[in-house]
């Protein structure tokens, strides 16, 4: 990994309605930006918390992300291209290299030294569960806030990323939709669940270093409808949701026969109300299976809780605890909202 410069330091948009203050907290956050099979020497845009940025790999196969904007006439460098190890700027021919350095400028090729103004924005990459992962403001890559799937890795767990989803909602409402368990008869009853078995049994949760922990034991079955024979009659199904704030969680559901299966809910926040949310997950069961079935369940269920958090008012996360009304249940959400109004998120993002 390159050094990161230093120079061009970020600041929050102008356009952004984020609070420069909120702002300014969750750039100190890391977050996924895309898929890492996605990326190729053809640069595209990602965009995180209002900021564009220009993905891109290498001849060598090194991944950069810098800020989609060449500081020379602010053209975006996705609509440029790479050659060797460097992005080219498409409108005078610049050319960046790995550490984000201007090499040349074509109209002046007899420049002995370019001045340091004609650097980019770089930030700093991380590649784990097939994701590029990435902070604005936090630039040490041993203090990233990773969640962790332990099991990625794991010899005898199959490691599955499907396709990402955009979100028209915020991704406080998403990672909360997320980790409730007294949605399920009602939200996702044509996924698994049922509308006949509403009640949450008592659960626990509690707050740990990275975020919080919920433990929920139901017989609500997580196999799809058109396999819920394959539970064992009187299976109890344990599932355990560890969240990392801002906007990721783990969910582990434990299978019969020693089955586990464990989903990465993984936002980027796009914008105030827009998230990109990657679901990275893993199983030790049916490794040989139909992975487009796997796909397609997982597309339904979070198409499913689309439709609710696209349609929540609203649309940011109410940290005001006394904003909304809540019942038991809602435990494990509540307690992600006191963690994020701990971390001083304004009131201005909460409504």
């Amino acid at each position: 990994m390159n050094a990161i410069p230093t120079t061009n330091l970020l600041s929050r948009p102008c356009y952004s309605q984020f609070d420069p203050k909120d702002w300014d907290i969750l750039a100190q956050h890391w977050y996924p930006v895309a898929r890492i099979q996605d990326i190729s020497t053809k640069p595209h845009q990602v965009t995180l918390l209002d900021v564009k940025l220009a993905a891109y790999q290498t001849e060598s196969g090194e991944i950069h992300l810098v800020r989609d904007i060449c500081p020379h006439r602010g053209v975006p460098l996705s609509k440029g291209w790479v050659e060797g190890e460097e992005i080219i700027c498409p409108y005078h021919g610049l050319r960046y290299d790995g550490s984000g350095k201007c090499t040349k400028i074509p109209a002046q090729p007899d420049l002995v030294k370019i001045s340091d103004r004609f650097t980019l924005s770089q930030f700093p990459v991380i590649l784990k569960y097939g994701l590029v992962w990435t902070s604005l403001l936090n630039r040490d890559i041993a203090e990233a806030n990773l969640p962790v799937l332990d099991t990625w890795e794991c010899e005898g767990h199959q490691p599955i990323l499907p396709p990402f989803l955009d979100i028209s909602g915020s991704s406080g409402r998403q990672l909360e939709g997320f980790i409730d368990v007294a949605h399920f008869a009602w939200v996702h009853h044509e996924a698994f669940a049922s509308r006949e078995n509403q009640v949450v049994p008592k659960y626990k949760t509690v707050k740990t270093p990275y975020g919080l922990q919920t433990e929920y034991i139901s017989d609500v079955s997580n196999y799809p409808h058109g396999m819920q024979h394959l539970a064992p009659e009187g299976f109890l199904w344990k599932r355990t949701f560890d969240v990392y704030p801002p906007f990721s969680a783990v969910l582990t559901v434990d299978f019969p026969k020693d089955g586990v299966l464990k989903i990465l809910n993984a936002c980027c926040p796009i914008s105030h109300n827009k998230t990109r949310l990657f679901v990275p997950l893993t199983r030790n069961f049916d490794t040989t299976g139909d992975l487009q079935a796997v796909y397609d369940f997982n597309a339904q269920i979070f198409e499913e809780d689309q439709d609710m958090v696209e349609s929540q008012k609203p649309e940011e996360l109410p940290l005001d605890l006394t904003a909304e009304a809540h019942f038991e249940a809602d435990r494990s959400s509540t307690m992600y909202r006191r963690i994020l109004a701990d971390w001083g998120l304004s009131r201005r993002y909460t409504v």
